[in-house]
């Protein structure tokens, strides 16, 4: 499902580089169309680059955060430096995610009959009520028919894509979360609680591929921290290590943070 729209200043992108130059590095934005975007030479490697060519190369997958949008010029401006490793393992796993999800939803397609106009319509919809239309398949795979209570989804969709999500998605065995309350009175307080947020969300460790870390927002000033993980003791423990992480690093930049405990199910 291609995005026609523009991206964010600030947002992490996916993209394949095109044109390698003496003074920079021209690419495609995967999830947007395919429109251009620009590295500066400045912004491929923290310090002196001399050849560009030797931290990219045409064809390269890579993640980038954007600068600058500039839709009047078509012009978007990119930053390599500024992505560390987690965040480009991040966004590499939510866009195969997405990828996934959009093969899904042609399945979906193909079994309902539906058009691709219809189809655009169906995948907005998951992702403006779930954040993102893999999300939507999990929490059909895990909820059914509860993870769309309230949402408006024709009964044919929601059955199929009930369906295709569980032909698809391994089930973990359990699924816990918690809440903490950020604060921060400070003149850039914003900036420091999506410091805090990004501490929280960088301890799960690299190894740990069948543990699943989501953090989202509920309402000023909380946060849902949810880990799916194959067992409790697992998911428990780095619950609270990404709980205590957050409200540690709040503290440390001048504001309050506190944890909530709440167990929302487990599947054994």
């Amino acid at each position: 499902m291609g995005n026609d729209n523009w991206p964010e200043v600030g947002e992490f992108v996916v993209c394949t580089v095109k044109n390698v130059t003496d003074f920079g590095a021209y690419v495609e934005l995967e999830e947007f169309g395919g429109r251009e975007g620009f590295i500066h030479i400045s912004e491929i490697k923290a310090g002196w680059v001399k050849y560009v060519r030797d931290y990219v190369r045409e064809g390269q997958k890579i993640v980038c955060k954007v600068l600058n949008v500039d839709p009047s010029r078509g012009h978007i401006d990119l930053s390599l430096k500024d992505v560390n490793e987690h965040q480009r393992r991040a966004k590499i796993q939510e866009w195969k995610n997405e990828q996934k999800a959009a093969k899904w939803l042609q399945f979906v397609a193909e079994e309902t009959k539906t058009d691709e106009s219809t189809l655009q319509e169906l995948h907005e919809k998951l992702v403006e009520e779930f954040g993102s239309a893999y999300l939507a398949f999990e929490e059909a795979a895990i909820e059914g028919e509860r993870a769309f209570k309230g949402i408006k989804v024709n009964k044919k969709y929601l059955k199929s894509i009930i369906k295709i999500a569980g032909e698809n998605i391994k089930l973990p065995f359990v699924d816990i979360a918690g809440y903490v309350d950020l604060t921060c009175n400070l003149p850039n307080g914003i900036e420091v609680i999506k410091q805090a947020l990004s501490a929280a969300n960088s301890i799960n460790d690299a190894d740990e591929k069948d543990i699943r870390l989501e953090i989202s927002y509920t309402g000023a000033p909380r946060y849902r921290i949810k880990v799916i993980a194959p067992d409790y003791k697992k998911a428990e423990s780095v619950l609270k290590k990404s709980a205590q992480t957050a409200v540690d690093s709040i503290t440390k930049l001048g504001g309050h943070g506190t944890f909530k405990r709440h167990i929302e199910s487990a599947k054994a």
